[in-house]
């Protein structure tokens, strides 16, 4: 039986995915993708399995994601996600898919927030000076 470990990170949110073979279930920390709410991120994690219909109905999908909020996780999960679908199916054509689809399925965007800087109120903010 193959089995496929990746992870996907986004701001502070990290997602772990397991791929082993299966039936085509999706759990999200233990819980069925068809109950994961928000509506839309439900929508946007499933986008990788819609894009490659032949691999996602033959595999089980279990992530565990923590950190950050919800927006973040969904784009861990789904990148995450859609990199152990490329490297279970080791098909380049589906890869390319998946970037001409959308880039962050695939590479991930690294931004995140800047530091507070000490004796400061905000990341690039600095203290008023006074003449007086």
């Amino acid at each position: 039986m193959k089995s496929v470990h990746t992870s996907g990170r986004r701001k502070r949110s990290i997602a772990r995915v397991t791929l082993k073979e299966g039936k085509g279930i999706v759990r999200i920390n233990s819980m069925l993708l068809d109950h994961y709410q928000p509506n839309m991120s439900r929508m946007k994690i499933m986008e990788p399995l819609m894009l490659a219909p032949e691999v996602s109905k033959k595999v089980n999908i279990n992530v565990d994601v923590h950190g950050g909020g919800f927006q973040s996780q969904t784009d861990a999960i789904r990148l995450a996600i859609a990199r152990a679908i490329v490297q279970y199916s080791k098909d380049k054509s589906l890869r390319q898919r998946f970037i001409e689809y959308d880039r962050n399925l695939i590479i991930a965007d690294i931004r995140h927030t800047e530091a507070s800087k000490p004796n400061d109120s905000k990341p690039r903010a600095s203290r008023q000076k006074s003449y007086r």
